[in-house]
């Protein structure tokens, strides 16, 4: 019996990826453990691994092939004994019919916003998963795995499987014991996503103008931000900061990490404040739920990067507790793998507080808006030499605008003004940090 190699959903996020590439042909025998394929998720490139073993019989989803749905055939697998896929193999998934044009709206429903998207499912429930009871609901297991369950007696509806989907493979009837416990109840589907907003203007395409498809990546920008926007109450703290002392201290610290091989920049010192000042406000580090509050243990430092797909935002991990050169090695490396799209689900899903920095494209100030579930997020502007007044005289001095955007929820105004002081302060006298 042929075996469907699914699309996997990657991230708790994922409704659909990029097959960006196959490791195997039509033909090639594959082991359990294999890298067959490279999937393009909505913030990484990623490999994925065969889960039974077999002859790949057909290629269902070509190379390069976007919108792919989770859970969709993109690949069928020979067992022992089958020469060709049969007849009643799972097809291609055919792309879904255009939809008609709904009839005209009443004038307040065509008013009505659109609905907020949904939040997240937890990674368990990311895709549905197949029901295995004993009430003759179909299980879903390998031939391989059926064969063997026979051999020792085992019930599959009473064997959790941890293939694709919740399919029982070889691995999961050979640790079952007879008796085994009950297969966790199936999780609930994802919630459908919103529709579009009625009203929309339209887009008039002329001739000369170019269409760029969206990226993965894009949509979840897109459809983070739109959230962002409307479901999180921000508000806005801007501070200048004083930095001389601070490029001092850096170029001293520089003399010496240099001759290590590491370079410590601008914005690791603004990571190392920011980490510190968390640690000082706990009750900053925290996020909105709508029965509690989620106070962070960790200070877990989200860094926007710029990449050629969008945005991607990888984590300093206890930021707090760590060197300006273990920050700045740390921050180097997830930079350059966040460029190429090779950056591993958990240094990038999480985090507590971003930092998004401009001022190496001159940008003298700005706003960002707030990564949900973070409460706060800081938006670093360009330092550059002003003239201010210190003890009544006119003098030249470098500084730096910082925007912090708070989402009201979490953090009062009087908290978050308590939270830049004490960043200020850590930057200012940047000897504070190593203390």
């Amino acid at each position: 019996m042929s075996i469907n190699i699914l699309m996997p959903a990657l991230s708790p996020t994922m409704t659909e990826g990029k097959l960006a590439k196959w490791h195997v042909k039509e033909g090639d025998t594959v082991k359990s453990g294999q890298v067959i394929c490279e999937i393009e998720t909505d913030k990484a490139t990623m490999e994925v691994e065969a889960v039974d073993e077999g002859k790949v019989g057909r290629i269902v989803v070509a190379e390069d092939t976007e919108g792919v749905k989770v859970n969709a055939v993109i690949a069928i697998l020979l067992e022992e004994g089958e020469t060709e896929v049969p007849k009643d193999a799972a097809a291609p998934a055919a792309a879904p019919p255009a939809a008609k044009p709904a009839p005209a709206a009443a004038p307040a429903a065509a008013a009505a916003p659109a609905p907020a998207a949904p939040k997240a499912a937890p990674a368990a429930a990311s895709a549905p998963q197949p029901t295995a009871a004993s009430s003759g609901a179909r299980i879903f297991a390998s031939p391989l795995a059926k064969r063997i369950a026979a051999e020792k007696g085992l019930d599959l509806s009473r064997i959790k499987g941890s293939g694709p989907n919740g399919r029982i493979v070889k691995a999961d009837v050979e640790s079952a014991k007879p008796g085994a416990a009950p297969a966790a109840a199936p999780a609930a589907a994802p919630a459908p996503r919103p529709a579009p907003a009625a009203g929309a203007q339209p887009v008039f395409v002329a001739p000369g103008d170019s269409r760029v498809p969206h990226t993965a990546v894009r949509k979840v920008i897109a459809r983070r931000m739109l959230e962002s926007k409307q479901t999180v109450p921000h508000f806005y703290l801007t501070v200048d900061l004083e930095i001389d002392a601070l490029l001092a201290a850096r170029q001293a610290i520089n003399a010496v990490a240099e001759k290590r091989g590491t370079k410590v920049s601008v914005n690791d010192m603004v990571i190392k404040g920011c980490a510190k000042a968390l640690r000082d406000h706990p009750e900053c580090n925290a996020s909105w739920t709508e029965d509690e509050m989620i106070q962070y243990g960790a200070v877990d430092i989200s860094v926007a990067v710029a990449t050629d797909r969008g945005l991607i935002t990888p984590i300093v991990r206890n930021a707090d507790m760590k060197g300006l050169a273990q920050i700045a090695t740390e921050m180097k490396d997830l930079a350059a793998r966040a460029k190429i799209g090779k950056l591993k689900l958990d240094e990038f899903q999480g985090g507590g507080f971003t930092i998004s920095n401009l001022g190496m494209f001159g940008i003298q100030s700005f706003s960002a808006i707030i990564n949900p579930p973070q409460a706060m997020i800081l938006a670093v502007g360009a330092g550059e030499e002003r003239a201010v007044v210190r003890k009544g005289q006119l003098v030249a001095r470098n500084m730096m605008s910082c925007t912090l955007a708070v989402d009201h929820r979490v953090v009062d105004g009087a908290m978050g003004a308590q939270f830049l002081q004490t960043l200020r302060a850590y930057v200012e006298q940047p000897a504070s940090m190593l203390v």
